[in-house]
């Protein structure tokens, strides 16, 4: 984790943004550097001309998994991975400035965050560039299956 004084990567209310993708791109990368992993959950839009009002940004271990609806005796039914974490991040659309703004912040988990050498493998995390996806979908032009165009790229990086 980074030093507690060095402020400017760590979200504050008041924070502006020009878009809600820069509202997510920034707290990903909080999420990345903290060791968490997150997601979008609630958005309201305005009705007229469909503009991003409001983003509530949270924690991947947000909430709690609803109930399966497959047979109860499923031999193997999936791990929880959700704790009920509070960590939050919530922008409004200021009309006057056309900038989301940071309205309220929780920063709080209620789980053990991942170590930094591994937060490249979270889900928000995980991002592939522009060239190996071209390198992706020529290999499956080629034939070749997704695990083994996966393989390729690890050989040819040096190692998975």
């Amino acid at each position: 984790m980074e030093p507690e004084n060095d402020c400017a990567w760590k979200p504050k209310q008041g924070m502006t943004f020009d878009s809600e993708q820069c509202v997510y791109d920034f707290y990903n990368t909080y999420g990345g550097r903290m060791g968490f992993s997150i997601r979008r959950d609630f958005c309201r839009k305005n009705k007229i001309n469909n503009q991003l009002i409001c983003r509530l940004l949270v924690c991947n271990k947000e909430g709690f998994r609803k109930g399966d609806k497959r047979d109860p005796l499923s031999k193997n039914p999936r791990a929880e991975t959700r704790t009920g974490c509070e960590a939050r991040l919530y922008v409004k659309l200021d009309e006057g400035t056309g900038k989301y703004v940071v309205t309220d912040f929780k920063e709080k988990h209620n789980h053990d965050l991942v170590s930094p050498e591994c937060a490249h493998m979270l889900p928000s995390q995980r991002k592939i560039s522009t060239t190996q996806a071209i390198e992706l979908d020529l290999a499956a032009q080629s034939g070749l299956r997704l695990g083994q165009s996966f393989e390729l790229m690890g050989r040819e990086a040096g190692g998975s």
